[in-house]
Formats: structure tokens, sequence, C-alpha cells
């Protein structure tokens, strides 16, 4: 053997014995009394320090998911401006003008302005239709309130996305239950007759839906998971169960 690799030889081994040597000096610590409550105090600061890092992913996944909902309002304000915009450019020519109101004179006939104002009077304002209920997104806090045990691995956003489905289905629902009838095809018809047996006494002037909603408006699965957000959802009461004739019913609170 070569005097050089001998060498490398002794310095491997010695730099070996070293490691050793500091473990055993790293074991030994632990049991040094002095060193306990130094310790103690580093193991407090790491929880603290996890707990911390946790509320500041929540806080990231929320204003993430608020990037996201001013993206998509902006997108759609900008697509409402371009429209606007476009009808502005072509105004058809052949839309009648606005005609300017009649001013009645001082020495009108009273009678004829009695005639006049009834006339106004009686149309009739048109029928507002009534805005459809939805669930209302969870807050940060909201969140953290919910039991560790409920909401397992589930994530804020993956929440707040599952009530945004719901509300999908509630307004494709009642946005046909909204239709005229004579406006409605066969399938159309179909559905409008299956919301109407649906409904009981409690749900009247209530604003719900059952899986059979949810499967034919979203792409939402009703699997656990399915039922572990529905859990969650129940205990931020935003949305109560109506049970009977074989269905549960998914009320908006």
């Amino acid at each position: 053997m070569a005097g050089a690799e001998l060498e490398d030889l002794c310095s491997h081994i010695n730099e070996k014995i070293s490691h050793v040597k500091k473990i055993l000096q790293l074991k030994n610590i632990g049991y040094d009394p002095a060193l306990k409550t130094v310790f103690q105090k580093i193991r407090n600061e790491m929880t603290l320090l996890n707990d911390l890092l946790n509320k500041l992913e929540l806080e990231i996944q929320y204003q993430e998911h608020v990037r996201n909902s001013l993206r998509e309002l902006q997108e759609s304000l900008d697509g409402n401006y371009k429209e606007i915009h476009n009808l502005k450019e072509n105004i058809p020519p052949h839309l009648p003008k606005v005609v300017q109101s009649c001013v009645v004179e001082p020495n009108a006939n009273p009678e004829e302005q009695v005639k006049i104002t009834a006339s106004e009077h009686s149309k009739k304002p048109s029928k507002e239709q009534k805005p459809i209920k939805e669930i209302l997104l969870l807050t940060s806090d909201e969140f953290d309130n919910v039991p560790g045990y409920m909401k397992s691995r589930l994530t804020y956003c993956q929440i707040n996305d599952f009530i945004k489905e719901i509300n999908k289905a509630v307004a494709s629902k009642y946005r046909i239950l909204n239709l005229p009838k004579k406006t409605m095809n066969s399938s159309i018809r179909n559905l409008y007759h299956r919301f109407i047996e649906d409904e009981t006494k409690d749900t009247k002037g209530q604003y719900f839906v059952v899986e059979a909603d949810i499967k034919e408006f979203t792409n939402l699965k009703v699997d656990k998971r399915f039922h572990v957000i529905l859990n969650i959802l129940r205990h931020c009461r935003r949305l109560s169960e109506v049970r009977g004739g074989g269905l549960v019913r998914y009320v908006i609170n």
C-alpha cells in the first residue's frame, strides 16, 4: 500500500471516530439537567412556529381564493364593458326615439289633468323576479374554528369550491322553476315536475336541492368526501336537512 493511500485511510478512520465522539456528546446532552430547560423552550418555540406556519398557509390559500375571485370579476366587468360599448356603437336606426313628456299649461282643463294623472298611475310596474338564494362562502375564521377531526385534510379552498358547485345546482334548479311552462321542452318539464314533487310543507318558501339535482347540474361525486363537506356546512350553519319520502333535502339557511 502506498504512503498516500495509508494517510487517506488514517484520515478517514479519524474522521469517523470524531463523528462517533460528537454523537456520544450530543446523546449525553439530553441528560444534562442544566440543559433540560433550554430544550423545553426550544420545543415550545418549535410548536408555536409550526402553528404560525399553518395559519400562514391558510391565509395564503384564502388570499389566493380572493385573488382568483377578483380576477373573475375583472374579466366579467371587462366583458360587460365591451358588450355595452358594442351596443352603444351599433344602435339600430329604426328604434323609436324617446318621446318628451307633455307639460300641462296652467290654464289647462283640470279634468284633463286628472285623466293624464290617472293614465300614468294605471301603468303597473313590471314584476321583479326574486333573487335566488345562495350559500355564503366560508370565511377563514370559520374554517379555523371547524374541528380538525371534522375537516381532516380538506383545505379552505376545497370547501368553498364545493359551495360554488352547490350554488350552481341551486341556481339551475330555480331558474327552471321560474320559467313559463309554455317555454319548456319535454326534458325541462320533467325536471320541473320532479322539483315540485320533491317539495314538502317543511320546505315551503325555502331553497333546497337533493342529490339528484347535484348529479344533474354539477360534476360533484356523491361519495364519502361529499358527505364530510356537507357535515362541515351543517356545522357552520350554512345548510340544514329535511328528510322524508326517502329523500334528504339540503336546505340553504
